[in-house]
């Protein structure tokens, strides 16, 4: 009551509308996965994370992610600068997706580590939706995750032309993870550690990063009317009534992020 008392009192409520067209908008939703790697390629464990290459602002845009698997030249400015490996190439493209991750790292002695995967720069490719690409193909309906995973467990052979389809890729930092920091999700574009439920990535170019703002969406999955912050962004929010709502990391953040995708109000709230 107190909270709400010196927010009622202190901040004024603007209703978020583009300049054209309506108001209703769309909220989607990120985590931070959690997967399984190994210091060094195995034979079950090929697919490289990368840390940013030497050589990456000397060429803009870089490589496209096909270009990176494939020609020499792109493959020798990525020699050593892999990570982490991973055994799903699919498990890679979330992560790059999502921007950053945890990673249950095993070490060469067989030790293991928890650590965060940060976003540290990517490739300047545009990002092209993987499940825009089977709709357009005619291939699924269901452009959810759980959907696009089970047209790849019917069609793998055609992961790479897939995976392909959107060139832009995610280099990575390698985070030490302490209990503390655990307990909260990486940083954002504001340098803030997001919190489950209460941050949200949005367009800075419509809202500042910082701003409390009321969330509107009704929908089967998971309807909202609560108080958020403005505190990340990404490639994919563009536009004044645009949210990704961050919810967390684990299976069921996961679950919630693949399938979110419903109409959104928003309101943000200004000092008076």
């Amino acid at each position: 009551d107190e909270q709400r008392a010196w927010m009622v009192a202190r901040l004024q409520p603007y209703k978020v509308e583009p300049l054209q067209g309506t108001s209703d908008g769309l909220l989607t939703s990120y985590y931070e996965p959690l997967l399984e790697g190994t210091r060094n390629p195995t034979s079950a464990s090929a697919v490289p994370l990368y840390r940013p290459p030497a050589t990456l602002g000397q060429r803009k845009p870089w490589y496209t992610r096909q270009e990176m698997e494939t020609l020499p030249e792109a493959k020798a400015q990525l020699a050593g600068r892999a990570i982490a490996w991973l055994s799903d190439p699919v498990d890679a493209l979330v992560l790059q997706i999502q921007g950053s991750g945890r990673l249950r790292i095993t070490e060469p002695d067989g030790s293991v580590r928890l650590v965060r995967l940060a976003y540290a720069g990517t490739n300047d490719q545009p990002y092209k939706s993987v499940g825009r690409w089977l709709l357009d193909q005619g291939l699924i309906r269901d452009a959810t995750w759980p959907g696009i995973k089970a047209w790849i467990l019917q069609n793998p052979q055609r992961v790479n032309e897939l995976l392909w389809s959107n060139p832009r890729t995610v280099f990575f930092r390698e985070e030490v993870l302490s209990e503390f920091d655990a307990a909260f999700g990486p940083r954002g574009a504001q340098g803030v550690p997001l919190t489950p439920g209460r941050s949200i990535a949005v367009d800075p170019a419509s809202i500042p990063y910082g701003t409390p703002v009321w969330l509107a969406s009704p929908g089967p999955w998971a309807p909202l009317q609560k108080l958020v912050f403005a505190q990340d962004t990404g490639s994919a929010i563009t536009g004044a009534v645009r949210a990704d709502y961050f919810a967390g990391w684990g299976p069921e953040a996961g679950d919630l992020a693949g399938r979110l995708k419903q109409p959104l109000k928003l309101w943000v709230l200004w000092p008076k």
